[in-house]
């Protein structure tokens, strides 16, 4: 068993052999459906599986190892050899892919002083050392030679779009080949131009160099220019990202290119011999937490992903090949591979009308008694409470202007806004309940909020700032990208000092449902003994409540287990958990997508369970919809 490069070709078992492979990514699939995506892509003419590996995933903190459920990556590729598909493994440590810091932990962000990530720092390397001491020596015994489906390992990942740190490349090539050898093909992957292969490609050390480019640009230019990069005799053309479609963010259409265009392009590589990688062959679902985002022009530009990563790709989200694209590109994949017979699309269910109760106000969760950290200034929740994912609540008091007008509230740095990323802004008096005020954005323009004057009867106001994390940043400049406030808090313009914060972490991908939450949630009549300090104990009327962030809670029955979508078509902002499993962030006020993809080995027979957090208003009637069908029209 051999897989290899030379005389320009890949070679497999002293046979040329030519790649048509596509990203897959094992984390963006329920593994019970792993064996069912691979199968479509076989039968779409695949020989190659490539796929990403999140550190994020696998150490949520750090030295808490997790290699089971959504992270069982043994199990994944094991499964690909069984099916006789190869695999490129992107092993990162950064790997983009709009998941969640581009896979790198956000504990990394907690160091002080700060680590330079995507460097020589030898604090980074020591960290990635780690890590990589305790990936690589799993996917060692699973290389090609050793038996297994592994052929190429991926350093780092389009690294000459951001930087020319050399020596951190070649400290990555020492650190896999002190744990692999030589037996598996490392490479890297950059932009089809000479200045990201300048700066990208990792010469002199046996590292092969591919390229990724827009689908419609000519692939033959960018593939010579590939070979001067690569050693003589030792450049097979290779797009390593074939883009199939396109990544989409909330507020934006959602993205789609035509099927034929597409097809055309991929017969342009494949009917020259060229090897290629679609990206995606099926995108699959942003779970959890793990969605991340993207700036356009500075840092304050802001763009987080949808749940959905549909990508429009052949394979739908939902594994669906039912579609033009699909059927175009394996019409022109069977002209130069083997192609198999395709497997019907699954039955997807509707449960119908879901009736939804409040359960309690997000606010009546937090307990004053536990999990507060009192500070001078307000500080993000990674530097307060080694917190990952999810909210902080920032909490103080104030006196308000005597004479009965607003108090202005800003949060910035000269014109910068220091919110990542949403802050939902309240005030109250300690007897009543929190009032909506305002909202403060990364993206926003709107510098200043202004607090009304609220007479109350111990003569301050408090202040409630709830603070969303919608996702770390996974490319670009600004990727050091701490969550909550970031710096003081300026009240009629001067700073405001001692804050308490409390952390809203939820549970994420693969994580149980923290068992405290749990018991609150399904709890009726709760007693508001431990968040008294915050709300007090009273009673109010629904209206009231409708202003606030609110769990609701609701069950269907299922009679025959299906994949479903959960419609929330006249909500506004959340996070929903089926049977307590996390199925994503919903923003159906700015679109597009407007339902959630529940695959079936989420549900039960019998009855099941949907907890809703809605951070604005809810649907005046209170249901969700079961529907059978992906919506992305809001």
């Amino acid at each position: 068993r051999k897989f290899e490069i030379k005389d320009d070709m890949f070679w497999k078992d002293n046979k040329p052999f030519r790649i048509i492979g596509g990203d897959l990514h094992y984390f963006r699939v329920h593994p019970e459906y792993w064996e069912d995506r691979l199968l479509r892509a076989k039968a779409l003419g695949l020989n190659t599986i490539q796929t990403y590996v999140p550190w994020n995933l696998h150490e949520p903190r750090k030295g808490e190892l997790v290699f089971h459920g959504f992270a069982d990556i043994v199990s994944f590729l094991k499964l690909c050899e069984k099916l006789d598909l190869l695999v490129m493994l992107r092993a990162g440590p950064y790997i983009c892919g709009e998941w969640d810091l581009g896979g790198f932990p956000s504990w990394l962000l907690t160091k002080d002083p700060p680590i330079r990530l995507r460097s020589s720092d030898p604090a980074f390397i020591e960290l990635v050392n780690s890590w990589w001491s305790i990936l690589l020596p799993k996917i060692h015994p699973l290389v090609y030679r050793n038996g297994g489906s592994v052929v190429m390992i991926q350093i780092e990942n389009e690294f000459g779009s951001f930087g020319d740190d050399k020596a951190y490349l070649h400290n990555l090539v020492v650190l896999a080949r002190s744990h692999l050898g030589s037996d598996v093909v490392l490479y890297t992957t950059d932009g089809g131009t000479r200045e990201t292969l300048e700066k990208g490609t990792i010469m002199g050390d046996d590292v092969f160099s591919a390229v990724d480019f827009s689908t419609g640009d000519d692939p033959w230019p960018i593939f010579q220019l590939q070979k001067k990069f690569n050693p003589p005799g030792k450049s097979p053309p290779l797009s390593a990202e074939f883009y199939t479609g396109w990544l989409t963010h909330w507020n934006e259409e959602i993205a789609s290119t035509d099927a034929e265009f597409t097809a055309t392009y991929l017969e342009k590589i494949l009917s020259m011999n060229g090897s290629v990688v679609l990206y995606m062959v099926h995108g699959g679902t942003n779970f959890g937490f793990y969605s991340g985002a993207n700036t356009g022009v500075d840092e304050s530009d802001y763009k987080p992903d949808l749940t959905s990563y549909d990508y429009d790709a052949p394979i739908r989200e939902y594994g669906d090949v039912k579609n033009a694209k699909y059927e175009a590109l394996r019409k022109v994949i069977a002209k130069y591979g083997e192609v198999v017979s395709v497997p019907p699309d699954n039955e997807k269910t509707a449960y119908g009308r879901i009736k939804l109760e409040k359960q309690s106000s997000l606010f009546d969760m937090i307990s004053y008694r536990s999990h507060v950290l009192h500070s001078k200034n307000p500080i993000s929740m990674e530097a307060a409470f080694q917190q990952m994912f999810g909210f902080v609540l920032y909490s103080s008091e104030y006196v308000p202007r005597t004479n009965g007008s607003s108090t202005t509230l800003i949060i910035s740095i000269g014109f910068i806004l220091q919110v990542h990323d949403r802050a939902q802004v309240f005030i109250s008096c300690p007897e009543k309940r929190p009032t909506y005020i305002g909202l403060i954005t990364r993206s926003s323009n709107r510098r200043a909020v202004d607090l009304p004057y609220l007479k109350c009867g111990q003569g301050k106001n408090k202040l409630l700032i709830l603070v969303e994390n919608m996702g770390h940043l996974n490319y670009g400049p600004y990727i050091f990208d701490r969550k909550g406030i970031l710096s003081s808090v300026y009240l009629d313009g001067r700073e405001h000092y001692e804050w308490e914060m409390f952390p809203i972490s939820l549970q994420n991908l693969n994580e149980d449902i923290n068992p405290d939450i749990a018991a609150k949630i399904h709890r009726k009549g709760l007693a508001y003994t431990n968040v008294g300090y915050l709300t007090g104990m009273y009673s109010s009327s629904a209206d009231d409540l409708y202003q606030e962030p609110a769990f609701y809670v609701g069950h269907f029955h299922v009679e025959r287990v299906g994949d479903t979508f959960i419609s929330f078509r006249d909500w506004s902002k959340g996070i929903a958990f089926v049977n307590n499993n996390n199925i994503g962030r919903f923003w159906p006020s700015v679109g597009p997508q407007c339902s959630l993809y529940v695959p079936a080995p989420f549900l039960r027979e019998g009855t099941n369970t949907l907890v809703i957090l809605e951070l604005e208003s809810p649907s005046s009637e209170l249901y969700v919809s079961s529907v059978d069908h992906p919506d992305f029209t809001c």
